[in-house]
């Protein structure tokens, strides 16, 4: 059975547009990102996050064109749900650690890099919501043709 793709399955490739930059980085050359006190334990722990983040960025890219009712496809689609609203929070609560700004009219309004990760992680996170409660109707109309 063929079912054609949902508009919104464009969350898994807007997860590796998201995520392949750091991880390709993190993966080659980790001490090149513009992060804050980065030694020797912190390098290693962010080459293990960029390996898990191209695998993500993988599964995602193969799971795209799957059909939208696949328990594959949604069982990644609530897993990166729940990565990306985790890493929003985590990066919203941070500290300072990427030593870059969008100049003293964003400072004061308190609206940082890492505000502005944790944004995108946020919207990525409501596009998987999204994605899964408009594509319920799949699913469940497969499921009872079987």
């Amino acid at each position: 059975m063929s079912a054609p793709r949902h508009p919104l399955s464009v969350v898994f490739l807007l997860h590796i547009a998201l995520e392949s930059p750091l991880g390709i980085q993190g993966i080659w050359t980790p001490s090149s990102l513009p992060f804050l006190q980065l030694n020797n334990t912190t390098l290693i722990v962010l080459k293990l996050y960029a390996a898990l983040v191209l695998g993500t960025c993988l599964v995602a890219l193969l799971v795209y064109p799957l059909p939208e009712f696949l328990p594959g496809k949604r069982a990644l689609a609530m897993g990166l749900c729940i990565y990306h609203s985790i890493v929003s929070t985590i990066l919203f609560q941070s500290p300072r650690f990427i030593p870059y700004s969008f100049g003293p009219v964003f400072e004061a309004w308190k609206f940082t890099p890492e505000v502005l990760w944790g944004g995108l992680h946020g919207f990525l996170g409501l596009g998987m919501v999204a994605w899964w409660q408009s594509t319920v109707g799949y699913a469940q109309a497969v499921r009872k043709m079987q």
